[in-house]
Formats: structure tokens, sequence, C-alpha cells
């Protein structure tokens, strides 16, 4: 049943990661210049976006909070695909995200009768929103308010799983993006003052944390 919940679930990602791409390469949208067809050459979003659909239904099978994880897989590929060509998390994204993912695990909660993951969630989301805050107060040249709101919209999902993947997800984002650095400096692709944009590797720290065969108990 798992493997038959896979491969529809990797079907719906390779048609998500044709609108993805489509979104991403107008963005931004209603500008004179986001007329691109799409963001990526394909087939890379596209497949990419199947396998990450496929892997989450593996990770959850068929269970009430599957449709949630599926939304935040689809919204992450936009958000990192965007911050990646234009260094920026529109705020018309990870905010609908933020109302919609609660919604969802929402309905996870009522369908599994498990209020107290519900309630976790949401202060994962806070924790993390807050945490983000102070560190972009402290070093705006480092964080921006895009990274900050995206924290909170991962904090709503890793909260969902455990206190224990909440700072486990948040921590993977900053080992996500030194070794980045490392690699690309090392092949000299970007400068030593060089800024990499930090939403797609909170977002890769976070699938790493969550398609964790073991995040559900921490």
């Amino acid at each position: 049943m798992t493997a038959v919940v896979a491969v529809a679930a990797g079907i719906l990602g390779l048609v998500v990661g044709v609108a993805v791409n489509r979104a991403a390469g107008r963005y931004p949208w209603g500008a004179e210049e986001g007329t691109r067809g799409r963001a990526v050459r394909p087939p890379v979003v596209e497949i990419g976006t199947a396998l990450l659909f496929a892997v989450a239904a593996l990770r959850f099978g068929a269970s009430w909070e599957l449709p949630a994880h599926l939304f935040l897989a689809g919204a992450g590929v936009l958000l990192a695909v965007i911050d990646l060509q234009h260094h920026k998390l529109p705020n018309r994204i990870v905010v609908p995200s933020l109302g919609i993912g609660a919604a969802l695990l929402a309905v996870a909660a009522a369908g599994e009768h498990d209020w107290p993951a519900l309630l976790r969630s949401g202060l994962g989301a806070v924790v993390l929103f807050v945490v983000f805050l102070v560190m972009a107060l402290i070093s705006p040249r480092s964080l921006g308010m895009g990274d900050v709101k995206l924290a909170a919209l991962l904090g709503l999902y890793l909260g969902w799983l455990g206190w224990g993947a909440v700072f486990l997800g948040a921590a993977a984002g900053f080992m996500v993006q030194a070794v980045v650095a490392l690699v690309l400096l090392a092949a000299r692709l970007v400068k030593l003052r060089g800024h990499l944009p930090f939403g797609p590797a909170m977002l890769l720290g976070a699938a790493l944390v969550i398609g964790w065969s073991g995040a559900q108990v921490l």
C-alpha cells in the first residue's frame, strides 16, 4: 500500500513540479521581467519535486499528515528556486503557506486525535521565528526577514515531529549552508565574502530531518 501511495505521490509531484518551474520562471509576478517560461531547464525541478513527493509518501504513508508534508514539499521547491535565482523568499508564498500548513496539520491532528502535536507545532513555529528574528537583528547581513518567516514555517512542521526535530532541523540548515559554502569556495565558484541565499539550506536541512526515519521519535 505504501508503494502505491509513493507512486501516486510521485506522479502528483511531477505535475506540481511543472507548475512550480513555470511559476518560478515568471517571478517577479506582475513585473515585465518575469516573463520567462521556466526558471530551470526541465526536467530538474520536475523530477526533483516528484522524488520529494515520493519520499514524503514513503516517510508518512497513507496518513492524515501526508497532505501537509506534500504541500510543504511543493512550496519548499518553489521557494528554493526563487531564492537561488533572486535571493528572495516572497511573502506571497511564505505567509499563505503558514496558514495552509497550519490548517492541514490541524486536519491531521483531528484525524489522528493528536492535539498535543498540533500545539507543539504552533510552539515550534513561534520558537524558531523568535530565535531567527533575534539572529537577524544581531546580524542583518547574514539573515533577512524572509529567512525569519521561513523559519516559522519550518518550525511548524518540525514541531509536529517533536522538539528534538525543531532544534536539529534549525541546526541542520546552518550545517548544510557551511558545507555548500566550503565546496563552492574550494571550487572557486564564490568569493570569500560572497553572499549565498540561506533559504535553500534551511529547506534542505529541514527536509533531511523530516525524512529521517527516526525524526518522529525525537
